[in-house]
């Protein structure tokens, strides 16, 4: 399982532990469907993608846009079911994380996250 960090001038701060990477067709498709919720150290990355929809979805997620090189393109905080986010044309994948992620971690649009495996 991978993780997730934020990177600064003053080192790296560890956002979530448990990182799932839906980089096939199927895995994209099928995203958060079917959960009865997200923990606060677990997301998903969806890969690619710049949009998503929360049909059928139990709970609210937070969505963090990215470009290729994982600098932050967009932020969308506490997303409902049946919502739908995006596109977002400046970037390339999306991590879905429990609501409230970026709020407590402080993530801006602009800030630079990198995955470690």
């Amino acid at each position: 399982m991978a993780k997730l960090y934020k990177t600064s001038s003053s080192g790296a701060v560890l956002l979530v532990d448990q990182l799932e990477i839906a980089e096939s067709f199927w895995a994209r498709g099928k995203g958060l469907l079917g959960r009865k919720n997200l923990e606060p150290h677990q997301a998903l990355w969806i890969r690619p993608c710049n949009n998503i929809h929360t049909f059928f979805m139990k709970f609210a997620i937070d969505c963090i846009f990215v470009d290729k090189k994982m600098e932050i393109k967009n932020l969308a905080k506490n997303i409902g079911p049946f919502k739908f986010v995006g596109p977002f044309w400046k970037s390339h994948s999306v991590i879905e994380t429990s609501a409230g992620l970026i709020e407590a971690k402080k993530l801006e649009i602009g800030d630079h996250l990198y995955v470690v495996s």
